[in-house]
């Protein structure tokens, strides 16, 4: 299978975009620190780059949650597959995620992480699909909105595969 991937952003574009909203959040925080909660396995690209353009102290947690299971389209059921290590009652917490695309993941996991009595809670997301959305979602930081098709690149996968490609791509199925 030969799969036709068309650029998107390059490279050099993210590099830019990320650096402008390490700097924004750098601006909304500053004086304060901040807890990046990157989601996997998506996000890990993403968070990594934006943690090197925050200027204030920056402490890093991990969760993987998924909807899908074996599936293409989300199921509604969110499933927190590996938790944080930290709690972030009083902290000053955003959420890093690879793309935001119908909603309910976010909508779901912002539920359960209020209850844990951060002092703020903020998502920023590399991408948002907007014509995709099935529930309201409000994201404090977008890298780009993008049309509703299915990319690949910079952490987003088809299949475990594409997850390294330094760019974010449009991703064409080639049948055999």
């Amino acid at each position: 299978m030969a799969d036709r991937i068309d650029v998107l952003y390059s490279e050099e574009e993210l590099d830019k975009r990320i650096r402008e909203l390490g700097d924004e959040i750098s601006r909304d925080y500053a004086g304060k620190e901040i807890t990046l909660i990157c989601i996997l396995k998506g996000a890990s690209f993403f968070a990594c780059e934006l943690a090197k353009h925050i200027s204030v102290p920056v402490y890093i947690d991990f969760m993987q949650v998924s909807s899908y299971g074996n599936e293409t389209e989300s199921s509604g059921v969110v499933k927190i597959v590996q938790d944080l290590d930290d709690p972030i009652r009083g902290k000053n917490v955003i959420v890093v995620e690879d793309i935001i695309d119908s909603g309910r993941t976010m909508h779901y996991l912002f539920q359960i992480l209020r209850t844990r009595g951060p002092e703020s809670l903020k998502l920023c997301s590399l991408l948002n699909k907007p014509d995709r959305r099935v529930t309201e979602v409000e994201i404090d930081y977008t890298g780009f909105d993008i049309p509703d098709k299915f990319v690949v690149g910079y952490g987003l996968d088809y299949a475990q595969r594409y997850r390294n490609l330094p760019y974010i791509g449009v991703v064409t199925l080639e049948e055999d």
